[in-house]
């Protein structure tokens, strides 16, 4: 009981477990991939000499960076106006509309893959439609190329560009924009000047997060795309498989960590930064910069002043319309973006139930011979049981020291507290090659390469951090004069916790642990690296069955996988609604 009134003076202290486990498996093993980056102890920068002194190595690094970038402008270019018409529709619109882009979001990265694959191929739904009609004599080589990485690729990150969009876009104010149109701005103008800066945030956020994540995409390049399209993540991991020269990796490794610092440092920066001031600093960063162009953009704005004074008065206080080829447009915009992220999940899920010893769409039979055959394969089920246990132990565990962080740092100093939570939620913010390289490292130390535990640490590391940024969005709605109240009726912290506190936060908590679950069911980079062979989970029995052959039996798995994440938003919805109910009645229930 002592200790607990210690912790509840210095709440710091609950971050301990967490960054103890972050600094023995990714943190100190980071640090010592640098030092072997700079050939310590000489310390040299020969190795780095060394990578950009071949061609091969300044080649992978430029396709990396250029297909992030086309990615992530790809993913923006769909991404914003999706979210846009996603944050403009109705209340229970816009909620189903942002269901059916979690679902995807959530469903297994090899799943999306596989199921591209599938549609992409020279056997696939493409080339057999284009066949059966006679437009085409021979299959047209759409997979195995850049294209189809894009595809690929844009497809697995769109929803991370367009959620961050639609938090930012629905929380501004719309009668802002109306109150320009009112003043005689077109809507064009309304838009660009009022709504387009205050959703920046956004833009910023969804860029930078789809960006970094590209950087290390390791699975959807190596399955779709061509020799030429490898990345440098394929090009480290295959240098971990054979020889591991740990300078050469480390190196390797480090170059991709520094242009992800680049980005972060160049556009992360300043991130609460106020909107309102956006176009005004634009303006000056403009003049300051290119004296010229702002000079010619004086010029013009003096030339167009009448005839925007005109085009102001004749417009002025008339009310903002839309018409209907606009909402016509719209509508068909909106409903591509959701057959473009849906399609491969419901064609999986209906191929899934064919009959024939190939994957057909339309299945020409019906059968569940593909389930049947998942369930009585002992390599199936056993990865699948493999990837159940580690999920859970590693939801329970990272559930437990991301919650006391998560407490104790929202109760310490800002500066100290943006460290910490910087440093808890790296995992997450980095190239995820770098954290398996690292993990591989500080578990080889640890002597658990190979091992469920090894895994379940690796997994933990990252899920931790996902269970962090929950668990502090709850912990921010939460009234801290609650346990204040409790306390004065002399409640123990202990009591005061679990009577107050953790009812309140317990639907962030559940959140946490079923993120920091799915996170760990679907991870293959990093368990590919750590498990050494001897511990086989579901994701890497798919990914060796796809890189070696088409099974019709990954469509059952890929078929279960969908359904996981449906299963999970529904659990969620279920514990929110209960909460709700319970949190109004927390306060008439006695606290000693």
């Amino acid at each position: 009981m002592q200790m607990l009134h210690k912790l509840g003076r210095m709440p710091i202290a609950l971050t301990a477990p967490a960054l103890i486990m972050f600094l023995a498996v990714v943190g100190l093993p980071t640090c010592l991939l640098f030092l072997s980056s700079l050939n310590s102890p000489h310390f040299s920068v020969v190795n780095y000499q060394a990578f950009f002194s071949q061609y091969a190595n300044i080649r992978v690094l430029y396709q990396t960076v250029e297909i992030s970038v086309v990615v992530t402008a790809i993913c923006l270019l769909v991404g914003y106006p999706t979210a846009y018409l996603i944050a403009a529709a109705s209340k229970h619109l816009r909620v189903a509309l942002i269901v059916l882009v979690i679902i995807p979001y959530l469903t297994s990265m090899l799943v999306r893959t596989y199921a591209w694959l599938v549609i992409l191929g020279d056997g696939g739904l493409i080339n057999s439609v284009l066949l059966n009609i006679g437009l085409i004599s021979s299959p047209l080589s759409l997979v195995y190329n850049r294209m189809a990485v894009y595809i690929g690729m844009v497809h697995i990150m769109l929803p991370m560009m367009i959620l961050p969009l639609v938090s930012v876009m629905a929380g501004i104010d719309r009668s802002l924009v109306s109150a320009a149109q009112s003043m005689g701005a077109p809507p064009l103008r309304a838009f660009w000047r009022v709504f387009f800066p205050l959703s920046l945030s956004g833009v910023r956020s969804g860029s930078l997060l789809v960006f970094v994540i590209c950087l290390g995409f390791y699975i959807t390049p190596a399955a779709l795309g061509g020799l030429g399209d490898a990345m440098l993540s394929t090009f480290i991991a295959s240098q971990v498989r054979t020889s591991f020269d740990i300078a050469s990796v480390a190196t390797s490794a480090f170059v991709l960590l520094a242009v992800a610092f680049i980005v972060l440092s160049m556009l992360g920066l300043n991130l609460s930064g106020t909107p309102g001031r956006t176009v005004q600093s634009r303006q000056k960063v403009l003049g300051k910069f290119y004296p010229s162009i702002a000079r010619l953009s004086g010029i013009l704005n003096e030339v167009s002043t009448p005839n925007r004074a005109k085009h102001w008065a004749s417009q002025l206080y008339r009310p903002g319309r839309s018409s209907a080829w606009l909402k016509v447009a719209s509508f068909a915009f909106i409903t591509l973006v959701m057959f473009f992220l849906l399609f491969p999940e419901i064609l999986i899920l209906v191929m899934s139930f064919g009959g024939s010893k190939f994957l057909e769409f339309p299945p020409s039979t019906l059968s569940l011979q593909w389930y049947r055959n998942f369930f009585s394969d002992p390599t199936w089920y056993g990865a699948a049981l493999n990837s159940i246990e580690i999920g859970i132990i590693v939801a329970a565990l990272s559930t437990i020291l991301g919650t006391l962080a998560a407490y104790g740092l929202s109760r310490t100093i800002p500066q100290v507290r943006s460290f910490l939570t910087l440093l808890l939620l790296t995992p997450i913010t980095i190239p995820v090659i770098v954290i398996g390289v690292a993990a591989y490292l500080g578990l080889v130390k640890l002597g658990l390469i190979g091992s469920k535990t090894g895994i379940i640490l690796a997994h933990s590391v990252g899920a931790v951090g996902y269970v962090v940024v929950i668990v502090s969005a709850t912990l921010a709605n939460f009234d801290p004069r609650l346990e204040q109240a409790a306390k004065s009726m002399r409640a123990s912290p202990y009591r005061t916790f679990m009577r107050v506190t953790l009812p309140l936060i317990r639907p962030g908590l559940i959140a946490g642990g079923v993120f920091a679950f799915l996170h760990s069911f679907d991870e293959v980079v990093i368990t590919s690296l750590v498990s050494g062979f001897s511990v086989r989970t579901l994701p890497l029995k798919m990914w060796e069955d796809i890189r070696h052959q088409i099974d019709p039996t990954i469509a059952a798995v890929g078929s279960l996988l969908i359904l996981l994440p449906i299963l999970c938003l529904i659990v969620l919805y279920a514990v929110w609604q209960r909460s709700g109910a319970r949190s109004q009645h927390l306060l008439l229930k006695p606290t000693i």
